[in-house]
């Protein structure tokens, strides 16, 4: 019988001592890699999403807390939409594109829906307030203006459609807005769509309102996919406040951005909270960087608990074994073999230790990740790596103190005791 095969027969003999050093090591395993999955996987979704965001300033009620850019306007409170008039006539350099919104919640065919009011941008033509400010006076291609290109040359300009311009939806996914809607049309997000089979030129009842499917939404990959969109001012006659929204969406140019646009909007409405989607982006990836350290820290403690726990175990295995040890070394086996027979032992505790912690991870990103935090979950394979390969290291580490003690093993000493 080799090495490992006296190992394996010894790790079955005495399951105990072995499974309790294996568990520690694949807790500590298990929780680097699952929390570094979940922490990668939001960086990747945020990343995502900013190629995605139509715009990169939100005007909301002072009082607001903001959890989730895409869920800005359920908070519940409402500020004026005379304030997008305040907007407009300021003139401010570098804002491109405006979108009040007001989300209210509904019914349909007794499932709850949530139901957002938007302002098309045929509306704003309709004002002369707004068309004199210019905020209307270049000509775009609404499927490749958005977030994510170069920004050259935008200072001093307003990035809108002409007046000819037709309804594509398919912007809405880049750009969210939307070109033209009719007061009794609806907008269907992509998942409400499939999962209800809607298409265009449906009818469909709200809070006692009947609508027509104007169109479905291309996915987004945002809660835009299970909302249902309604022209703004037909919203607010079903919430019955008046002329109000929940939120201001401001696409700003992204050089007067940066120099200060956000400070001019707080100062022309002071009584609002004004946040840039830097702001937003900054605090989630700190949250994700926080737990970046702490999954590292944790994972840190958790294999010196284990390589403390596989040394003892080691040592008293040592212990326990003097008379098969010195019977070996009586029958020929050189203090060499003995002590890497220690050493397999422990890097196999270390092996095995480290492929559970991962599988576990892994199951523990999936679960966490994509059923609790709706996230798109792929497996972070440097914390994979990282955390196996440190798990047979620090095993056999561990072992190396009690290999060595079982080497200089006497085998006259140890055949005394029989």
């Amino acid at each position: 019988m080799g090495n490992f095969g006296l190992i394996l027969t010894e790790m079955i003999r005495r399951p105990g001592p072995s499974i309790t050093a294996l568990v520690v090591v694949a807790m500590g395993v298990s929780a680097l890699v699952a929390v570094e999955s979940v922490a990668s996987s939001s960086e990747q979704q945020i990343a995502a999403q900013m190629k995605q965001l139509g715009a990169n300033i939100l005007v909301l009620p002072d009082d607001v807390s903001l959890q989730d850019y895409y869920a800005a306007d359920t908070h519940g409170k409402s500020i004026p939409e005379e304030y997008v008039s305040r907007i407009t006539g300021a003139q401010m350099t570098g804002v491109e594109e405006i979108s009040p919104k007001l989300t209210i919640d509904a019914e349909w065919e007794s499932t709850p829906v949530v139901l957002t009011g938007i302002l098309p941008r045929t509306e704003f033509y309709r004002k002369s307030s707004w068309q004199s400010v210019g905020i209307l006076s270049m000509e775009l291609d609404p499927v490749n203006t958005g977030v994510g290109q170069k920004c050259e040359g935008c200072k001093g300009r307003s990035c809108q459609i002409s007046s000819g311009e037709k309804t594509k939806l398919s912007s809405y996914s880049t750009t969210r807005i939307i070109h033209e809607l009719e007061k009794d049309g609806l907008l269907v997000g992509a998942d409400l769509a499939a999962s209800r089979a809607v298409k265009k030129g449906d009818r469909i009842e709200l809070l006692g309102s009947k609508f027509k499917v104007a169109g479905v939404l291309p996915s987004t990959g945002t809660t835009d996919d299970v909302r249902m969109f309604a022209h703004l001012h037909t919203v607010q006659d079903l919430h019955g406040e008046g002329p109000v929204v929940n939120v201001i969406e401001v696409m700003g140019c992204c050089e007067d951005v940066s120099s200060g646009l956000a400070n001019e909007l707080n100062s022309l409405l002071p009584d609002v909270r004004v946040v840039t989607i830097s702001q937003v982006v900054a605090a989630q990836i700190t949250v994700n960087s926080v737990m970046n350290r702490l999954s590292y820290v944790l994972f840190a403690l958790l294999m010196a608990i284990g390589g403390a726990s596989i040394a003892s175990v080691m040592f008293a295995n040592v212990t326990e074994r003097r008379r098969e040890l010195g019977t070996l070394l009586a029958l020929g086996a050189t203090p060499g073999m003995v002590g890497r027979m220690i050493i397999l032992k422990a890097s196999a505790i270390g092996l095995v230790g480290g492929v559970t912690g991962l599988a576990v991870g892994v199951v523990m990103a999936f679960v966490i990740g994509g059923q609790y935090l709706d996230l798109s979950i792929g497996i972070q394979q440097q914390a994979a790596l990282v955390g196996v390969a440190a798990a047979i290291v620090v095993a056999t580490v561990a072992s190396f103190l009690p290999a060595r003690k079982a080497a200089q093993l006497d085998p006259c000493v140890c055949l005394q005791d029989l």
